[in-house]
């Protein structure tokens, strides 16, 4: 893990920032920046945080101590149906130990960090860790634009998730901050009342929760350490996966 130092920071967007964003990301769509709205001032504790996403090898680990959660044993109303599809049994596919466990639900992830003694991080813990210790940057390396020496994203061509650490860290040594899958962490994204009352379906009338990062199939604009997005607690799927953050010790 590496240890992140308590600080200030200025979280989100500033609405007056929006037309700008519009611009620079060649769209029209508000709403892909008006969930980082209003920008506010948050204080983050020191606290520690992986320097990688969950491996496929760790989590298997993870089975093995605990089986009630694996595929077979999760009950069916508690994923969508996806939950470790392309695991057998608390086995990985051959040749990924080190990509980053993806079809997961926000459940095991919380469960997992738990048997090491650890927690998601808060989303605003995410976002300064992202950051890397610069000021203000727009990525988690700075302000230059993505390319395919960067991250692991849709302009990269390698349609999947690649191995953890592939790319270079950021200022605290955090990799694939951008790019690879999403990460889920521990806030939940607020319900859409408007939606609920229109009637959505099983798996939309569940809790979300934020997520954070961009992955292999995301736009320039989702590896923005200030994009914001939500994914259903149980929406196991390939693009999501997660790291542990830790109370510093």
């Amino acid at each position: 893990m590496a240890a992140i130092p308590a600080g200030d920071y200025r979280m989100g967007t500033d609405s007056s920032e929006i037309p700008a964003l519009l611009l620079r990301y060649h769209t029209t769509v508000m709403d892909l920046f008006a969930g980082e709205t209003p920008r506010k001032l948050v204080r983050v504790r020191a606290f520690a945080i992986d320097r990688t996403e969950v491996t496929d090898a760790r989590f298997a680990e993870f089975l093995r101590a605990h089986p009630e959660w694996r595929r077979d044993a999760v009950p069916s109303q508690s994923h969508n149906g996806q939950y470790l599809l392309n695991w057998r049994d608390s086995t990985y596919p051959a040749g990924e130990a080190q990509r980053p466990v993806s079809y997961v639900t926000w459940p095991a992830a919380q469960a997992f960090c738990r048997w090491l003694g650890k927690r998601l991080p808060t989303e605003a813990e995410w976002e300064y860790a992202a950051r890397g210790g610069l000021p203000d940057p727009e990525f988690p390396w700075g302000n230059e634009p993505p390319d395919s020496t960067r991250a692991n994203w849709s302009a990269t061509g390698l349609g999947r998730p690649t191995e953890v650490a592939r790319f270079p860290p950021n200022g605290y040594g955090l990799y694939d901050m951008a790019g690879n899958v999403w990460e889920f962490v521990a806030d939940v994204w607020p319900v859409d009342s408007s939606r609920l009352a229109a009637g959505a379906n099983a798996e939309g009338s569940r809790a979300r929760h934020v997520i954070r990062g961009g992955s292999y199939g995301g736009a320039a604009v989702n590896l923005r350490v200030r994009y914001r997005d939500s994914h259903p607690d149980i929406g196991a799927g390939p693009h999501v996966g997660f790291r542990c953050a830790a109370d510093n010790r």
